[in-house]
């Protein structure tokens, strides 16, 4: 199965109302970020364990650990989890930024260092998530 079929399952396995509001984020994510590398993270560990929500992911970052090993990664996620969504906007070296500059204006969502999670998309301005999504891809652009 290769990643677009992983991710049109990944949504539709969703219950309504969550997946018509996880396709809307895919569709309006692709819209921001043309040409992006898509990914899907299944969740589980190299044992098969489960260790986190499935993830859509955009975009791709070099993620260096401490011991100088790097590995490739995205750049922005997009997860339903038990009372929402959750869009990770990953590699951002400022951890106040995201909830500084979007957190009083997009509505009714958490915003921390790299997550914003809401219940439902009527509950936030869309366009102010999407232009947090966009400055997350963008930020990473400018670091190369």
């Amino acid at each position: 199965m290769n990643v677009q079929e992983q991710i049109k399952k990944y949504i539709t396995s969703q219950p309504e109302p969550k997946r018509s509001e996880m396709q809307e984020l895919h569709q309006r994510t692709l819209q921001a970020l043309p040409g992006c590398k898509l990914w899907f993270d299944d969740g589980k560990d190299s044992e098969n364990k489960t260790v986190t929500n499935p993830t859509i992911g955009y975009g791709l970052q070099t993620l260096k650990y401490a011991n100088g090993k790097t590995r490739e990664f995205f750049q922005i996620g997009i997860s339903a989890n038990k009372t929402g969504i959750s869009v990770y906007i990953l590699g951002i070296s400022d951890k106040k930024y995201l909830a500084q500059t979007y957190g009083e204006k997009i509505g009714k969502a958490s915003v921390t260092g790299y997550c914003i999670k809401f219940k439902t998309l009527k509950d936030i301005n869309v366009d102010i998530l999407e232009a947090a999504i966009r400055y997350g891809y963008e930020a990473q652009h400018e670091k190369k």
